[in-house]
């Protein structure tokens, strides 16, 4: 059985949401809190407590999960809480937000300097996975800490421990690489189907189980070839994490060509179609235009 442990969520929003109530399912006791207080509140049936301000949120919690844009605003959670003195003895801060491998290390330095624990711990597996709990969990960090918070990851997915600090957002941005190009390479597959005459979903269906199936086949080649965009994983933060991808890349001296490519497709789609609230799975759109077929 779960031990039940004091946890604050900061950020429910598409991800957020699904999270916590996984979270309570597996008996813990959780506090949420976001800066839009009315995507919060709804938990509060679930049986959360909703904090009015993040800092009173903090307050005595065992672990600090953090679910925002990027590393920037979760480093700046942090240094707010430690100017606030929120944070109590032993509290273990968990960044789930996708985040730059040095904005993970710099965290963690900073918390484990002052005797707290920290995780980069980014996650795939979309609103589905989170709702579902199985979400893919990539945890940088030290193991003891890892350890300590196993509980906490079990209760949202499958959590495995890939290294050092940084690690986890490093195998987030290896992660959107094989998304967005995988996408990509749907998006056509999808296109060339249906223009020439065969039912997608029979296709689909047909290449179940071989060596070109995957979630995103299933999943996003359904919602391109239904026109179904509705945001589970949103097209500007797939930009922000390649953008980091390329930029990590450049740190070591290489260079990843398809990345930049489909990086570069998706920032069309964000500048000229207005596609940043979209679906990722939305390149399909693009990749439609691109062709004279979007009407």
């Amino acid at each position: 059985m779960t031990t039940s442990r004091k946890i604050t969520l900061i950020g429910t929003g598409l991800m957020g949401v699904p999270m916590s109530r996984n979270l309570l399912k597996a008996g813990h006791d959780l506090t949420v809190w976001n800066r839009t207080l009315a995507r919060a509140e709804p938990l509060a049936k679930d049986g959360a407590t909703v904090a009015p301000d993040a800092m009173s949120a903090i307050k005595g919690a065992e672990f600090v999960i953090t679910m925002l844009s990027d590393g920037f605003a979760s480093g700046a959670m942090i240094e707010e809480a430690l100017a606030a003195k929120a944070l109590g003895p032993g509290a273990i801060w968990i960044d789930m937000s996708s985040a730059k491998p040095e904005h993970a290390r710099a965290q963690a330095k900073l918390l484990e300097s002052l005797n707290f624990g920290h995780l980069d711990a980014p996650v795939s597996g979309g609103t589905k996975g989170a709702e579902a709990g199985s979400l893919a969990i990539m945890v940088g960090g030290k193991q003891e800490t890892f350890e300590a918070a196993r509980t906490v990851f079990e209760a949202m997915g499958r959590p495995v421990h890939v290294g050092p600090s940084g690690a986890g957002q490093l195998s987030k941005l290896a992660n959107q690489t094989i998304v967005a190009v995988t996408i990509s390479a749907v998006a056509e597959a999808m296109l060339l189907a249906e223009q020439g005459g065969a039912d997608p979903a029979a296709v689909r269906a047909a290449l179940k189980g071989g060596f070109a199936d995957s979630v995103i086949l299933q999943q996003h080649g359904e919602r391109m070839t239904e026109g179904n965009f509705e945001p589970g994983g949103l097209t500007k933060f797939q930009v922000k994490d390649l953008n980091n991808t390329l930029e990590e890349a450049a740190s070591h001296g290489l260079t990843l060509p398809a990345t930049e490519s489909v990086r570069d497709r998706f920032q069309h789609f964000i500048d000229a179609m207005d596609g940043g609230e979209k679906d990722h799975s939305g390149l399909y759109l693009e990749l439609k235009a691109r062709n004279g077929l979007l009407t």
